[in-house]
């Protein structure tokens, strides 16, 4: 029963990465319903949305001003199913962003029904590091 509870049945997380990778996939895991303490699954994330994220320095011509701003790419939603395998990997759409990332936002829109709080076990998140990326290519 040892989670990553947020208030709630929506949250978010951002996770940085150790390297910046070419992201293929995410694994979200949550516990069996005979393996919860609670005897009910009802904390675990069902709708979910993954971001990749990163800063875009804006530089403003006209008062010479630098500014910096977050920027978001939605790179895919999915549904965790209780019903299902507890770990269930969901595919990326990184056909849109041929570039690496360092960070990755996890977006909780709903749960399985638990008012006071939602409860991630496991994240992983799948990908090739951007250094390995031009390692595997053959030869022109």
């Amino acid at each position: 029963g040892s989670c990553w509870p947020f208030k709630g049945h929506q949250g978010q997380v951002v996770i940085r990465l150790p390297a910046r990778v070419y992201l293929t996939a995410i694994t979200l895991q949550h516990i069996t319903q005979e393996a919860s303490p609670s005897g009910t699954i009802i904390s675990a994330p069902k709708d979910i949305a993954v971001f990749v994220t990163q800063l875009a320095l804006l530089v403003l011509c006209s008062k010479g001003l630098d500014a910096v701003r977050e920027e978001e790419t939605l790179l895919g939603m999915f549904t965790y199913n209780v019903e299902k395998d507890p770990i269930q990997t969901f595919p990326l759409k990184n056909m849109l962003l041929p570039r690496a990332f360092s960070h990755v936002k996890l977006l909780v829109k709903s749960n399985w029904g638990n008012p006071w709080y939602t409860c991630i076990y496991r994240v992983k998140v799948h990908g090739k590091m951007e250094n390995q990326k031009d390692s595997t290519k053959g030869p022109d």
